[in-house]
């Protein structure tokens, strides 16, 4: 069943994100057949919350989880961990949260808004996005305090914009950013467009890109390393078949299409 992913957003819209959320969830073409009741393992909609990090990934996993549990229909919602931690805690719809760090994941869990004990499936770090062929012949870190340079980041609260920051100081630079996006694909799109000559990014995201993007490693990003937690939400409508989703990815299906898409072990 083709995915359908509600819309991101963030900041003043969480409202309506909320709403959004409520409409992806109570509609969508079921061929005529009634899904099981909801709460019934093996079938009915699951809504999952998703780091926008992991969207070709969990895409991938869904056809497999579907296809495994006739009657399931999983839908996502992708955005920066930060939103999607800010949205749950004020009562969006959802079964289960895959946040890009410990951090957002831990406000929900602060909370009370967490069934059971978060689990790291996967981890992730970060690479400079540029131009195919490298034309501005970026090679480290120290390359993106060139003014001239047009570089993107994540903004300092969702998970790539905290390990921007911890890579800075690493490196003891402070990099000029011409943006600072509200999650990793925003800054990999304005790299891929020719909006922006250099972005920080996950690794996986460059791997992902088709092509559109050269990724350049350099060596402070070992010490910026993310982990990615998931875990059934308390007030999950579905919450039988959430547990279901969360052990499927940190199964032999999910850790194959972690691995092949770049993400390390936990």
């Amino acid at each position: 069943m083709k995915s359908r992913s509600v819309p991101r957003t963030v900041g003043a819209a969480l409202a309506a994100t909320s709403l959004a959320v409520l409409a992806g969830c109570g509609g969508g073409d079921t061929g005529g057949e009634q899904p099981p009741a909801s709460g019934e393992a093996g079938g009915g909609t699951l809504t999952v919350f998703a780091a926008a990090s992991l969207t070709g990934t969990f895409e991938d996993l869904e056809q497999q989880f579907e296809a495994a549990n006739p009657g399931a229909d999983v839908v996502f919602n992708f955005a920066g961990s930060s939103a999607l931690a800010q949205q749950i805690n004020q009562g969006a719809p959802a079964d289960a949260f895959a946040s890009a760090d410990q951090n957002n994941m831990t406000k929900v869990t602060d909370a009370g808004n967490a069934e059971g004990e978060p689990v790291v499936f996967a981890t992730n770090t970060l690479q400079i996005a540029v131009a195919p062929q490298n034309p501005k012949a970026v090679a480290s870190l120290e390359d993106l305090v060139n003014p001239d340079l047009r570089t993107v980041v994540c903004a300092p609260q969702v998970p790539c914009g905290s390990a921007t920051e911890k890579v800075e100081q690493a490196a003891g630079v402070d990099i000029p950013a011409v943006s600072e996006e509200q999650d990793v694909k925003s800054v990999l799109q304005k790299v891929t467009t020719g909006n922006a000559d250099a972005g920080l990014v996950y690794r996986t995201d460059v791997a992902a890109s088709g092509g559109q993007a050269q990724g350049v490693d350099f060596e402070q990003a070992a010490q910026a390393v993310n982990e990615y937690p998931i875990v059934v939400l308390r007030n999950a409508p579905n919450q039988a078949l959430a547990q279901q989703w969360v052990d499927f990815v940190n199964g032999d299906e999910g850790r194959q299409v972690l691995e092949a898409a770049g993400f390390g072990a936990p």
